[in-house]
Formats: structure tokens, sequence, C-alpha cells
């Protein structure tokens, strides 16, 4: 029985590295969709999202099983609920890359040195969820504190791209539109930050059964 339990714990871990593989892809084709000037991506982006969806419902109906026919200890219990919270906020990452992605457009011809940020935005974010999945699978706690602290440097883009497009307002550089829409795809991002967190405080939740 154990050994069943075990087999499919481990097809758990490989779904949930495929669905932070599809949000990792996901970002970054957002991201590319505005600092390089590709509104086109937004296709791609909402198909990688649906592939982020399935992958929900799948890991899903896994933990089912494995909560209704494999008779978890309290451990178990913790890894599985665990589980259960985390793909929630990768899906929400999903659709956040789809929130940017349809800013593209307004976003493509505007000469902003914003899109810096995003873009480094769009590498630390990409780093988190990795990292944050990666930190379940193998129950390193040490990695998911790491995850946690990746949150200050997106944050610190966040205001830094705040800060530079009131200058630019202010000198003319910069009309109000193009800047309320940069400001939002740079809010999906720090969101995006966010919700890696979440999954790492889950990961600490699994291993301590407190968050």
């Amino acid at each position: 029985m154990r050994t069943e339990f075990n087999k499919e714990l481990q097809t758990l871990h490989e779904e949930l590295i495929a669905m932070g593989a599809s949000c990792e892809r996901a970002i970054a084709l957002a991201a590319s969709s505005i600092t390089e000037s590709k509104p086109e991506l937004k296709d791609e982006v909402q198909a990688t999202e649906e592939e982020i969806d399935r992958a929900e419902r799948g890991i899903e109906a896994l933990c089912m099983r494995l909560l209704l026919r494999q008779q978890p200890v309290a451990t178990d219990l913790r890894n599985i609920s665990a589980a259960l919270k985390m793909i929630s906020d990768l899906e929400r990452v999903g659709d956040y890359a789809v929130e940017i992605a349809e800013l593209a457009p307004y976003l493509a011809t505007a000469q902003l040195s914003g899109k810096v940020h995003l873009r480094e935005m769009a590498l630390a974010a990409v780093d988190m969820v990795r990292q944050s999945v990666q930190a379940f699978v193998d129950s390193d706690v040490h990695l998911a504190e790491q995850v946690k602290a990746g949150d200050d440097k997106v944050d610190a883009l966040y205001d830094k791209l705040k800060t530079e497009a009131v200058e630019l307002i202010r000198g003319g550089q910069l009309d109000a539109h193009a800047a309320l829409d940069l400001g939002m795809a740079a809010k999906y991002f720090e969101r995006i930050g966010d919700h890696a967190v979440n999954v790492a405080e889950w990961v600490l939740y699994s291993k301590t059964g407190e968050k």
C-alpha cells in the first residue's frame, strides 16, 4: 500500500514540476510581449495558461485520489493539502501572465526605460516560481526561505519603476495612459512574486505544520 502511495506521490511531484515550468514559460512569454514589442505572443501566453489550468485540474484529481484511497498519515496529509494550495497560487500566476500580455499592444511602440525593469522583474519571478516548486519537491526549507528573500528584489524593482515613471511624466516624456499600463504590468509581476512566496510558505507548512 505504501509503495503505491510513494509512486503516486512521485507522480504528484513530476506534475507539479511540469506545472511550474508552464508558469515559467507563461511569465517569460508575457515579458517578451512587452519588452521585445511582440504583442503577437499573447496567443502563446493564453495557450500556456490553458495548459496551467489543465495541470491544476489533473493535480487536484491526483490529490483527491491520494486522500481517498491511500489513507495518508499526518505528514502526508500536510504535503497533499500544501500541494492543493500551491496549485491554486500557480494557476493565478498563469492568469497574471495573460493580463500582462494583454497590455502588450498598448506598450509595444512605447520607448520606455521601465521595460528594462519589467524584464528584470520577469527574470526574478521565473526564478522564484522555479525555486518554490523545487523546494516542495525536495522538501528544502532553506530554498523556500530563499524564495521569500527574492521577493524583496521584485518589490524593489516595482518601486524603482514607479519612481522613474513619475519622473518621466513630470518631464513630459511619458503620457499618463502609457504610464498606467506600465504600472499595471509591473503590478502583475509583483503579484506573481507574491504568489511564488505563497507557494514557498506552503512548503514550510508541509514541513512544520505552521503557516
